[in-house]
C-alpha cells in the first residue's frame, strides 16, 4: 500500500507539499499540484483517515447503538421503531456530510457499555442510544464527555434524549375517535412496567374530560406482556371481557399495531366485522400493518423519523443539545 512518503518521491515533493495538495490548507502552484494528483493517481494512493482526524480533532463519525438489526428478522415489526429512527438520523447526518456507525446489540443490553468503549476508542465526534421502546436507561461513563443523545428513552444525569409524546398521541387518538361519535372506548394497554403505558392512559382519561365524558374503568384492560415470546396471550381473554359487557364498546384503543393486527383476527374469528360491528385503532402506525390490514388501519403515527431527524442537534457542531427530555 502506498504512503505519501512514496507519492512525494514519485512526484519530486516533500512530503509536506503533498499534505498541502489533499489538505488544501495551504497554497501549492499548480503545477507542481498535478503532478502530487498525478502521483497519487499512479500509485492509488488513499489518504489517512486517521491521521487527518488526529491533527483536526475531527473524524466525521457518529456512532450509534440500538437494537434495530437483531429485532427486524425478515424485516418483522418487532424492530420498527428503532429502524425508523435509524433512517431519520441517516438522512441528515449525510446531509451534513457525516458519516453514521451502527453497532446493533444482538438483543443484549449488557452489550452496551462494550460497544460504547468501542466507539469512543474510535473517536466519534457524537453517539446516540436507541432503545427498543420508551424507557430510563443508565449509561455507562463517558470520559472524554463524547456529544451523546438519547433516543425512545432517558436517564436520571440530565443527558440530552429524544422521547416520543405518548401522552399526547394518545389523547389526539381518542379525542378523534370521539369526534367521530363513540361515547364508549376501550383502551388495550401496554405492559405495567411500560412508561408509555401510564402517560398514554392519561392522554385517553384527558380526550374523555375534555369531551365532557366520564371514564369507565371497565374499558381499560391490560392488553400485552413484557415476555416478547408471549406478548398477545392475553389478548382473546381482554377481547371476551370487554364483548361482554351488557354495553359494549363500539371503538377499540390498541396499544400498538401489531396488536391491532391480532385484534383485527380475533374479531373475524368470533363473526364480528371491522368498522361495522366495532371500530379498531392502533397507535405507531406501521406502514408495513396499517396499510395491509383490510379494512386499512387507523392509527396515530409516532414521528420516529423525525426523533431520528432530531437527534443530530446534539451529536453536530460544538455544544451538546439540551438536557432532556424533547418530546415529539
Amino acid at each position: 500500500m502506498a504512503t505519501i512518503y512514496d507519492v512525494a518521491k514519485a512526484a519530486g515533493v516533500s512530503p509536506k507539499t503533498v499534505s498541502r495538495v489533499l489538505n488544501g490548507d495551504a497554497p501549492v502552484n499548480a503545477k507542481t499540484a498535478e503532478a502530487v494528483r498525478a502521483a497519487i493517481d499512479q500509485l492509488a494512493y488513499v489518504p489517512s483517515n486517521a491521521a487527518r482526524s488526529m491533527r483536526s480533532q475531527r473524524t466525521g463519525l457518529i456512532g450509534m447503538i440500538t437494537g434495530a438489526i437483531s429485532l427486524s428478522p425478515g424485516f418483522e415489526a418487532a424492530g420498527l421503531p428503532d429502524i425508523y429512527i435509524v433512517q431519520g438520523a441517516q438522512r441528515v447526518f449525510a446531509e451534513h456530510g457525516l458519516t453514521l456507525l451502527i453497532a446493533d446489540t444482538g438483543n443484549q443490553a449488557s452489550r452496551i457499555p462494550e460497544l460504547t468503549q468501542t466507539f469512543l476508542e474510535h473517536r466519534v465526534e457524537g453517539l446516540i442510544h436507541v432503545a427498543e421502546f420508551h424507557q430510563q436507561i443508565q449509561l455507562p461513563p463517558n470520559p472524554r464527555q463524547t456529544h451523546v443523545v438519547l433516543a425512545n428513552c432517558f436517564d436520571n444525569q440530565g443527558t440530552p434524549s429524544v422521547v416520543p409524546d405518548d401522552e399526547g398521541g394518545q389523547f389526539e387518538l381518542v379525542k378523534g375517535l370521539i369526534a367521530r361519535g363513540h361515547r364508549r372506548i376501550a383502551y388495550l394497554m401496554l405492559p405495567e412496567r411500560m412508561i408509555a403505558r401510564g402517560l398514554r392512559h392519561s392522554g385517553y382519561r384527558a380526550a374523555h374530560k375534555a369531551s365532557g365524558l366520564p371514564v369507565d374503568p371497565a374499558l381499560t384492560i391490560t392488553g400485552a406482556l413484557s415476555d416478547r415470546a408471549h406478548e398477545f396471550d392475553l389478548l382473546w381473554d381482554a377481547l371476551d371481557r370487554l364483548l361482554s359487557l351488557p354495553d359494549r364498546p363500539t371503538a377499540i384503543c390498541c396499544a400498538n399495531d401489531k396488536m391491532a393486527m391480532r385484534v383485527y383476527s380475533i374479531l373475524r374469528e368470533r363473526g364480528l366485522s371491522v368498522p361495522g360491528d366495532i371500530s379498531v385503532v392502533g397507535y405507531d402506525d406501521y406502514r408495513i400493518i396499517t396499510e395491509h390490514l383490510h379494512p386499512t388501519l387507523t392509527s396515530i403515527e409516532a414521528r420516529l423519523r423525525r426523533h431520528g431527524r432530531a437527534l443530530p442537534i446534539g451529536c453536530c457542531g460544538s455544544s451538546p443539545a439540551q438536557p432532556n427530555p424533547t418530546n415529539l
